[in-house]
């Protein structure tokens, strides 16, 4: 019997998360002694603030080491009640707010909570790389809207319009956009409001799970025009903007009838998310954004670090990313050249591993992420690495014949 003829065929239609593999292989390669400088992993590279760690002692020393209720704890809610109305003008209560085990769990559980087989999902490309895969565990089907460089990788009114059937169930993007840094102005977003005006049967998934991380302006949600506000989904969480990535703490904020649904499914899954994640997250977001700020002007230094180091090497194109801490480079002129064993690059996966193992840096191909012209790499780490990074990938590039 063959390994994969006895598994199902949900997890053997399932890809392998790029991103994740890519780390793999990076480690690896670091193992053998070999100095690696991951590109590939978005995960910040700031230690979580020192008030949020002093809460989860404090959680840890009061005993709030028990189940969690499913939806999260009441305190917990309300500030994400009160962080919606501060922030984003945005009314909620805590009927609608559904805590989970990271942002990526809170994607899921709408997914699954929404779509039935051969419902289609409407994702703008690139995307992040697991948003198809989980379409793919739904038994939905994804219809992509390819967006391009010249356009910093933004939609239009009249692609999104052309993309709607009577099949469409739900319509899933990020903004600030992970793999491009695309973010969505007020306007751009209320003309996309304007077509689902049209179509009360799609529901929208906003992840937006970079919010704090925008160099143009302030963030914009697509929750705040009302005639459509009663079908959007926001996705957001704690991993990004407070560097809680490995406290896995993210959030669903929805109509009533959706937050009950995931309640539903999460009491059948993982049931409450750690207890001493949610009390941190409690104090994370009633205590400000002052340690937010200063991770930024960080990123936003590394920004244009990595935007001059790129734009000077022969045969990439890049633009200037808006959000989050991503580059999406289009390499396509390398593919057809040769390597140094003879080997030919033939997409970006290709380019990707040439990377690794000759330039030991690891970022992940495009193709992941819906367009194959690309690779992504993140600039979530020192200037000095990534000094060093862009040299070696200059360097590495300037060898393909």
């Amino acid at each position: 019997m063959s390994t994969s003829s006895y598994l199902s065929d949900r997890i053997n239609n399932l890809s392998e998360s790029a991103t994740l593999k890519m780390t793999k292989l990076g480690r690896e390669l670091a193992a053998k002694g070999i100095n690696v400088i991951s590109l590939s992993v978005g995960e910040p590279d700031f230690n979580t603030p020192e008030h949020v760690k002093d809460a989860a002692k404090k959680a840890l020393d009061e005993n709030w080491t028990r189940y969690s209720p499913v939806p999260g704890y009441p305190e917990l809610r309300q500030a994400i009640v009160n962080k919606l109305k501060t922030e984003n003008n945005l009314d909620y209560d805590i009927s609608q707010i559904v805590v989970s085990t990271g942002a990526k769990q809170s994607l899921s559980n709408v997914i699954l909570t929404l779509i039935n087989p051969g419902d289609e999902v409407i994702i703008p490309t690139p995307y992040w790389v697991s948003y198809s895969e989980m379409v793919v565990l739904a038994e939905g089907k994804s219809v992509f809207i390819n967006t391009e460089i010249d356009n910093n990788f933004k939609i239009t009114p009249e692609q999104l319009e052309a993309a709607i059937t009577p099949k469409t169930k739900l319509f899933m993007f990020s903004s600030p956009n992970n793999p491009t840094g695309t973010v969505y102005s007020k306007d751009e977003l209320a003309a996309l409001a304007k077509v689902f005006e049209k179509h009360p049967q799609v529901f929208i998934l906003s992840d937006e799970i970079y919010e704090h991380i925008n160099f143009v302006d302030k963030h914009e949600s697509i929750a705040q025009f009302d005639s459509i506000k009663d079908r959007v989904i926001i996705i957001n969480g704690f991993s990004k903007a407070f560097a809680m990535t490995g406290w896995r703490l993210g959030y669903i904020a929805a109509n009533k009838t959706i937050a009950a649904a995931n309640d539903k499914l999460q009491g059948q899954t993982t049931s409450g998310t750690c207890s001493i994640s949610q009390r941190a997250g409690i104090v994370a977001y009633e205590q400000g954004l002052a340690s937010v700020n200063k991770m930024k002007e960080a990123f936003a230094r590394r920004r244009q670090l990595v935007y001059d180091l790129l734009s000077d090497i022969p045969g990439v194109r890049t633009n200037l990313p808006e959000g989050a801490f991503y580059f999406f480079p289009e390499i396509s002129s390398f593919f057809g050249k040769k390597d140094q064993d003879g080997n030919i690059i033939k997409n970006s996966s290709d380019l990707a591993l040439y990377l690794l193992n000759v330039g030991h840096v690891a970022t992940v191909g495009g193709d992941s992420f819906g367009n194959d012209n690309y690779i992504r790499l993140s600039y979530a780490a020192s200037d000095e690495s990534l000094i060093e990074a862009l040299k070696r990938i200059k360097a590495a590039l300037g060898k393909l014949a």
